[in-house]
Order: structure tokens, then C-alpha cells, then sequence
């Protein structure tokens, strides 16, 4: 599969990213059906049919429910050339999301990840707001511990998945990639990813298909070929529990 460069942090991903949560959570989503969580065994096969596919970028999240432990039993003998991407500041417990953006909640948050996902770093740490963008981002002690998190191994970038066109170029600052919702039916940060490619910062797409809400075929010729903004946007991540229809969607590259 085609590679793009992640911004300047000198990491190489595929331009069809995959999102984790469906092998892990299926409450409090904002999918239009219902679905069963696979079995281990399932997820297994799942995540090893993705990497088969070309995919090296996998998205994850503490919020994600069983994700992270079910990739870290699925990685222990093929985490060379898999790009983990994990976020701090949401838990998901007890059918209610937590946000906490503390210091000392994201070292916390990055420790258990790394535990859950029997690895000693990931590739990619981002903040997940919770839409209070500016207020996150004006803490510059949290920034501080993002930092030196990355000074000290534990992620080889990190970057911020907001909501909001003026937090993610607020984080621009700072941040090495942006994960950021775009799709034909909200073109809002447009601008901003404009912005990021000419800053060389990294742009990965969330929410691609408007949590599955858009036509794929409609939605990805959008983003692959259609949008002023295309050349800027370094990966899709989506999350699918069908390795044939992430074939499709890789197929929309060409």
C-alpha cells in the first residue's frame, strides 16, 4: 500500500489507516446499527488480516474498552512494522466516558497502555479531547509531560485529536500530527489542514465515513482524490470489522 510521510517526525504510514474500537467497545457508539464484539480469537485473525492488507497504522484508545489488550496479545510477534497510535485524557468506564487532562493522569494513562499493549512504546500519543480544546491545550504543564514522554522513548510522536478548528491549530505548536474529523459533510478545518501541510505537520482523518453514516465509495473518493486538501492528509484511519471492505476501501487509492 502507498506510504506517505507522518509531517517531519520521519515515520513512513499507510494512506489507509485502521481504527481499533469495534474489537474492543460496542456501547455508547454513535454507529447507525448495532454490533457483536468479535471473540479474542476473532479480533486475533482481524487485526492480523488488517497488517496483511499493507495497513501499518492501527489508532487505539484506554476508551476503546478491550482494544489495547487484544492488540498487545495479537502484536507480541509482529509489532516490527505496525504503527500503534494510543491517545491520554478519556477513560471509558462503566458506560460513561472520564476525561482527565492532569500530568499525572497521562503518565498514568501511557503506563497501562503500554502494559495492555505488551509494548515499551507506541509510535503515536495523542490528547483526546473532550471539546474543550483551548482549555486543554493553554496547560503548559500538560504539554510539558507530552514532551518529555517523547524525550524519553515512550512515543515516538505525539499529537492532538480535537474538535475544533482553532484547537488543532492551536496544537500546531506543539504537536507533530493532527487527527482531525473531516469528511464531505463537515469541511470546517479545511483551512487548518492546509495549514498542518504546509507546516509539515502530520494529518490522520477520524471519522471518515461520519461514524458510518456516509456512502464509503462517495465519502473516500472525496478524500483520497476530490478534496482542495487531499495532498495534505496523510492517512484515513477507519474502523471496520471487515477485512473485505477495507480491501474495497484500500482499492480506492488507485
Amino acid at each position: 500500500m502507498d506510504q506517505r510521510p507522518l509531517g517531519k517526525t520521519g515515520i513512513n504510514c499507510s494512506r489507509l489507516g485502521w481504527g481499533a474500537f469495534k474489537i474492543g467497545r460496542n456501547t455508547g457508539t454513535k454507529f447507525p446499527s448495532s454490533y457483536d464484539l468479535p471473540s479474542e480469537e476473532e479480533a486475533v485473525r482481524l487485526i492480523h488480516g488488517m497488517i496483511d492488507l499493507g495497513i501499518d497504522l492501527i489508532d487505539t484508545a484506554p476508551s476503546y474498552g478491550l482494544s489495547e489488550e487484544r492488540l498487545g496479545m495479537a502484536l507480541k510477534d509482529r509489532r516490527d512494522g505496525v504503527l500503534l497510535s494510543t491517545k491520554i485524557g478519556e477513560q471509558f468506564q462503566d458506560g460513561e466516558s472520564h476525561h482527565d487532562f492532569t500530568s499525572s493522569a497521562a503518565v498514568k494513562s501511557l503506563q497501562e497502555s503500554l502494559r495492555r499493549l505488551q509494548t515499551d512504546h507506541v509510535d503515536l500519543l495523542l490528547v483526546h479531547s473532550d471539546g474543550h480544546d483551548q482549555e486543554i491545550l493553554a496547560d503548559e504543564e500538560y504539554i510539558e509531560t507530552l514532551l518529555s514522554m517523547k524525550e524519553a522513548g515512550l512515543t515516538r510522536a505525539i499529537g492532538f485529536s480535537g474538535k475544533t478548528p482553532d484547537g488543532s491549530r492551536s496544537a500546531m505548536d506543539w504537536a507533530d500530527v493532527l487527527m482531525i474529523e473531516y469528511h464531505p459533510e463537515d469541511r470546517s478545518h479545511e483551512e487548518v489542514i492546509a495549514e498542518a501541510g504546509r507546516k509539515q505537520v502530520g494529518v490522520l482523518i477520524k471519522k471518515a465515513l461520519r461514524s458510518g453514516h456516509l456512502s464509503p465509495d462517495e465519502a473516500l473518493q472525496f478524500l483520497y482524490h476530490d478534496s482542495p486538501v487531499a495532498d495534505h492528509i496523510t492517512s484515513l484511519v477507519i474502523g471496520s470489522l471487515s477485512l473485505k471492505r477495507m480491501r474495497a476501501n484500500a482499492d480506492l487509492l488507485m
